[in-house]
């Protein structure tokens, strides 16, 4: 009989809460600098910030800036959907450097891409079998978990990114995305040397089996790749299987919920009354969901332990507890929060937690990207009702996207078939995450640079004067 992996046990331990201890004090060293940047003085800087905001929008025309937008954003959509990430860290600096768009056109335009990204994968995903059991690929139940709390992350992110001045948005982002790109990183190297273990476990069985023809039963441990042995289904059926009305019609409820708020938010005057109650309703919708999901999950986690069943009842390889739910809360509000200051679906976070909850790479990048179509879709229809960015060019990064999304998951699927090592899903997450790092910390570089020399304003901006 063998055990779940608790997220908080054995290895795992020391290795989650020194990266939660790395980010935490590095946050808190650069909101407090943020607080010493921070002069009422200085309020004749902050007026000119906010009056040279403009809105910057380039034609949709055949150059070589279009070209390259259209290269980089069918890469960074194709690899960015496989790993399960996105790709907004990406797409931001393209939009904002390269094609010419202001930032917060940028951000929406991010979101317009992720969104046609996520959706063609998901698409391709509903008719791809579980690579090792008979069960959906997309995991309901960890969606229904973080799903509203990624939502309301969204929120408190894009209400954060008012007020934090653009460097410490830099530096939060930058930390964030080296320490969970490492993380991936290595969990991809341990994931590639247990796959060559297994590999050659059943080289040498296959050749005993040769010499004895006797076959010889393999290892008990679920395996990352598909078996042999697993029923054969057609397009329909696969289809028919992957999905789950009810987890769908429940997700799409809270969606529904966010999308009236955001609206009546968006249509009311900042910082009135009315604007809070609308925004605070967003938290007993969020904490109701995750709640009676997390209550779910603990029962049938309880129950089975109680009966000497430690199968898992999600593809999650953890026992359920207090502890862990509460991490899972804070993780899903902190993917949220990062997806609304950068201007992406909040899966910089959610791919590589999936990972740590012991989730199967192909498992893990098909229900983050299912959970990113439902964040990415509520930003792309809030941003049109604001008229944030063109239609022309939102629909042709659209289609392209979509596009990428198809080629990235079918050109993926087939490598990890054909090596052999699911691997490759998170080495591909890592190398997005550090991308986007490197590109999110060029600019914001060079941004604050360019602020410092012209002695522009610092510190936190007024919520409320915007």
């Amino acid at each position: 009989m063998v055990e779940p992996i608790a997220l908080w046990n054995h290895g795992n331990t020391p290795k989650v809460r020194g990266f939660l201890a790395y980010f935490l004090a590095v946050s808190s060293v650069a909101i407090a600098a943020a607080f010493f940047f921070s002069d009422e003085s200085q309020n004749h800087s902050l007026k000119n910030i906010l009056s040279s905001s403009r809105r910057v929008w380039p034609k949709l025309e055949l150059n070589w800036r279009s070209v390259v937008a259209t290269i980089v954003g069918f890469l960074g959509s194709a690899f960015g959907t496989v790993g399960g990430v996105g790709g907004g860290g990406i797409f931001v600096p393209m939009l904002n450097l390269v094609v010419g768009f202001d930032t917060k056109s940028a951000a929406a335009l991010s979101k317009c891409m992720i969104m046609g990204a996520s959706m063609s994968s998901v698409w391709y995903n509903l008719q791809v079998t579980h690579p090792t059991k008979e069960a959906p690929i997309l995991d309901y139940k960890l969606a229904l978990l973080f799903q509203p709390m990624l939502m309301l992350g969204i929120t408190i992110g894009v209400e954060l990114s008012v007020i934090f001045p653009f460097w410490l948005i830099t530096i939060l982002i930058i930390v964030l995305f080296i320490g969970t790109s490492s993380r991936s990183f290595f969990k991809g190297i341990q994931m590639w040397k247990q796959e060559t273990i297994l590999k050659r476990e059943i080289q040498e069985q296959e050749e005993q089996a040769k010499v004895c023809s006797v076959v010889i039963e393999a290892d008990c441990q679920e395996p990352l790749l598909s078996q042999p042995e697993l029923i054969q289904k057609t397009g329909l059926e696969t289809f028919l299987s992957n999905l789950r009305w009810k987890g769908i019609l429940i997700l799409m409820l809270v969606w529904s919920s966010f999308l009236v708020l955001q609206i009546l938010k968006n249509n009311s005057q900042v910082c009135s009354n009315f604007y809070w109650v609308v925004n605070f309703l967003q938290v007993p919708i969020a904490f109701s969901v995750f709640a009676w999901e997390a209550v779910t999950l603990w029962k049938e986690s309880r129950a089975r332990r109680m009966s000497g069943n430690w199968e898992c009842i999600c593809e999650a390889s953890i026992e359920w507890t207090g502890m862990q739910i509460a991490f899972c809360a804070f993780c899903g509000l902190l993917g949220g929060t990062v997806g609304g200051l950068l201007g992406s679906g909040g899966g910089f976070i959610l791919g590589p937690l999936l990972l740590e909850l012991g989730v199967i790479p192909q498992v893990a990048s098909a229900t983050a990207t299912f959970v990113m179509m439902f964040s990415s879709s509520l930003s792309v229809v809030e941003f049109y009702f604001l008229h944030r960015f063109p239609i022309p060019y939102a629909l042709y990064l659209i289609s392209v996207s979509v596009l990428a999304g198809f080629w990235g998951q079918c050109l993926v699927r087939k490598l990890v078939k054909f090596l052999g090592r699911a691997s490759i899903i998170v080495f591909i997450l890592s190398s997005v995450i550090f991308a986007s790092a490197v590109t999110m910390g060029f600019v914001g570089t060079a941004q604050s640079i360019k602020m410092i020399n012209n002695h522009e304003y610092m510190g936190f901006l007024d919520f409320c004067k915007r």
